[in-house]
């Protein structure tokens, strides 16, 4: 979820949360993750928001889209 008295950008908590849910096991490596419009509702964002955050994570090879079927998760974040 989202906090407004986080100062962090909204994109930048939905990237943490999507992460945070990788790490946990949440969503595991390869299964798709719930779509942008599900992620928006549920953390009352924009999709436009979730996207950025989605594209963010595809960027470093966290996530990757496959047209037409949805966005899987490649790989765990790095503990580094």
């Amino acid at each position: 979820m989202v906090d407004l008295s986080d100062p962090r950008p909204l994109r930048d908590q939905i990237t943490a949360l999507i992460l945070r849910r990788i790490t946990d096991g949440t969503y595991a490596v390869g299964s798709k993750i719930p779509t942008t419009r599900e992620l928006a509702r549920e953390c009352d964002v924009s999709e436009r928001t979730v996207t950025e955050a989605i594209k963010a994570l595809r960027e470093n090879g966290t996530l990757r889209g496959i047209p037409g079927r949805g966005v899987y998760v490649l790989k765990k974040p790095d503990s580094t």
